[in-house]
């Protein structure tokens, strides 16, 4: 039993979606019929999913997404399984997504009620909330100094709407500035182009530890939101969704789960007490 990873390009596999088409049949069919499954990734969300230095997907999202699929095979008796890698980004994530593009998002997506109108999710893999990240010679050190600020924020996130209500809420007057993804962010920081990126705090720590200059950057002190994060597929589809939850809830249960996180945040820290309590919530039994 093999499982290869493959990067392909968007209109490849397009076409191969194009073959079985999705709505015709469940995910797991199209799988099947087809020996692939397409995933979802994004190029810069560290440590959840991004691109390593061999251009391959990486992070810990992406380990799920692979245990998922292996999991598949053997559930579908299958002797080989394509991994399709897809890039995908916060703005076009869930399109390609209900267009078939992508069968399973693995990357760093927050399970909302907003998002269930459009599309599934898995049960939860992690618990995170928005912060903000600035250079330390911007001076700045709670939210308070945000106010006459630039904060840049990638568009089509939870972050955008989250920050934008905490500075009504403060009566702060600053300036969101939206960009395209993490590392735009981080750039318009580099350039001064803007005081302070906003995101969840671990893709902050993780952008601040990949620059390679971490003393360079300032977290915030504040957690101004609840999110957490699951893997994302396409509405009512209950076979798949039970496929991608049989495995997750086998990681918890074996406590397989402990070693993935170890691998991608075991540096900083222990699981904290919410992580903890969605991992024993998961561990559903058969």
């Amino acid at each position: 039993m093999r499982l290869r990873r493959w990067i392909l390009l968007a209109s490849t596999t397009v076409g191969l979606c194009l073959a079985v088409p999705v709505h015709a049949a469940g995910t797991l069919d199209k799988i099947k019929a087809l020996q692939a499954i397409a995933l979802g990734y994004r190029e810069t969300s560290i440590p959840f999913s991004y691109t390593g230095d061999d251009n391959q997907p990486w992070g810990y999202s992406v380990d799920l997404c692979t245990r998922v699929a292996a999991a598949i095979v053997k559930q579908l008796g299958m002797e080989e399984l394509q991994l399709q890698w897809v890039a995908v980004t916060p703005e076009n994530r869930i399109a390609k997504l209900r267009s078939g593009e992508i069968d399973l998002e693995c990357g760093s997506t927050t399970s909302s009620l907003a998002r269930m109108q459009e599309v599934d999710f898995s049960l939860p893999t992690f618990v995170d909330g928005a912060a903000y990240l600035s250079r330390r010679t911007a001076g700045i050190k709670r939210l308070e100094d945000l106010a006459g600020r630039k904060i840049a924020v990638a568009a089509g996130t939870t972050t955008e709407r989250t920050i934008a209500q905490v500075l009504k809420q403060y009566k702060l007057d600053a300036q969101l500035v939206k960009v395209s993804d993490h590392q735009q962010g981080i750039a318009a920081m580099v350039r001064e182009q803007v005081d302070a990126y906003a995101s969840d705090r671990s893709l902050l720590i993780g952008l601040a530890l990949d620059s390679g200059n971490q003393n360079d950057w300032s977290l915030g002190p504040e957690t101004f939101s609840y999110e957490p994060y699951a893997l994302m597929m396409r509405r009512n589809d209950a076979d798949f969704r039970l496929a991608v939850n049989r495995e997750l809830a086998r990681l918890s249960r074996s406590r397989e789960i402990y070693g993935i996180y170890d691998r991608w945040f075991g540096f900083l820290a222990k699981p904290g007490p919410r992580l903890e309590s969605v991992y024993q919530l998961n561990a559903l039994p058969e």
